[in-house]
């Protein structure tokens, strides 16, 4: 038998008709859909499907329209593969993707990370909001060039600091934006390929999101914990996980923190995983695990 791992996209993977396939022809992830627009208060189907796209592109939004798009798409992945479940012996999530990894493993209830990942949407999106800041994708650096790259750039009193190591010459970094700004020229003089401003709010996993962890504090501190019935490649240390009472310290943790994804890949690869599944929006994953190893086997399982 395969040793499965599955894969759960973060915020940025989102576009306007996610959700469209899933809700035409699966009764369960339409189910999915019903009960999330309870507990959020609008119907986030509509808003998935239809937008408008400046609404579902804000990180309130955002963050629960991937969270449930991937556990719809899971619920639709499984009841076409029976058995499935039987083989996987891990699960990772970039990010936000955490939260549908969780889910997945049975570790949090899908009520429960309906409202987690919309307190922290919305506590990461008032964050951002207060300070004029992003992120940026740099590719064709490797991590020690990078971190030359941010030590020259970073403006008096600001934050520049690698953000997502995501595989070898992708590397995003994060923090105000005047800092931001000046990095992406000087990562091109560096010798950059190319650098990309990310579609999020602000500048997440630095200490720019510190009081969003003090609101997802709360929120944490009154959701049920299981042990996870899959381990759970964490973003903050690429190990894994599957005690109740590690999951809230690590889910704080990771939004102010470097997201170890390579790290996380090449963890899986060679805990022995041989078959991936990315489950939600988009192929970002897989062509990041292309990157890490060209012979790794990844289908990707959405709309």
């Amino acid at each position: 038998m395969p040793k499965i791992a599955l894969l759960f996209p973060g915020q940025g993977a989102q576009y306007l008709g996610m959700g469209k396939v899933l809700l035409e022809r699966s009764s369960k992830s339409r189910g999915l859909f019903v009960k999330a627009s309870e507990i959020l208060g609008y119907d986030l189907g509509k808003l998935c499907v239809e937008g408008p796209e400046t609404q579902l592109h804000l990180t309130h939004h955002s963050q629960p329209a991937l969270f449930v798009h991937s556990m719809a798409a899971l619920a639709d992945f499984v009841e076409r593969n029976s058995s499935i479940l039987d083989s996987v012996v891990a699960v990772a999530g970039l990010s936000l993707g955490e939260y549908s990894a969780l889910a997945c493993s049975q570790a949090i209830s899908f009520e429960d990370g309906v409202r987690l990942v919309q307190q922290r949407g919305s506590a990461m999106q008032d964050a951002a909001s207060a300070v004029p800041s992003g992120m940026a994708s740099v590719l064709g650096l490797d991590r020690a060039e990078l971190e030359a790259v941010c030590d020259s750039a970073r403006q008096e009193g600001e934050i520049l600091q690698i953000a997502n190591l995501l595989c070898p010459g992708n590397i995003a970094i994060s923090g105000h934006l005047a800092s931001i700004e000046a990095a992406s020229e000087k990562a091109t003089a560096a010798g950059a390929m190319k650098t990309i401003r990310l579609n999020v709010a602000g500048a997440f996993h630095t200490d720019i999101m510190k009081s969003a962890v003090e609101r997802l504090a709360s929120a944490l501190a009154a959701t049920h914990f299981n042990n996870s019935r899959f381990p759970l490649f964490s973003n903050v240390d690429a190990q894994p996980h599957v005690v109740a009472s590690e999951f809230a310290p690590l889910l704080m943790k990771q939004v102010v923190s470097p997201v170890q994804w390579e790290s996380t890949l090449r963890n899986l690869l060679a805990a022995g995983v041989d078959q991936f599944y990315e489950i939600g929006a988009g192929r970002v994953l897989a062509g990041m695990l292309k990157r890490v190893d060209r012979k790794a086997a990844c289908e990707c399982f959405g709309d």
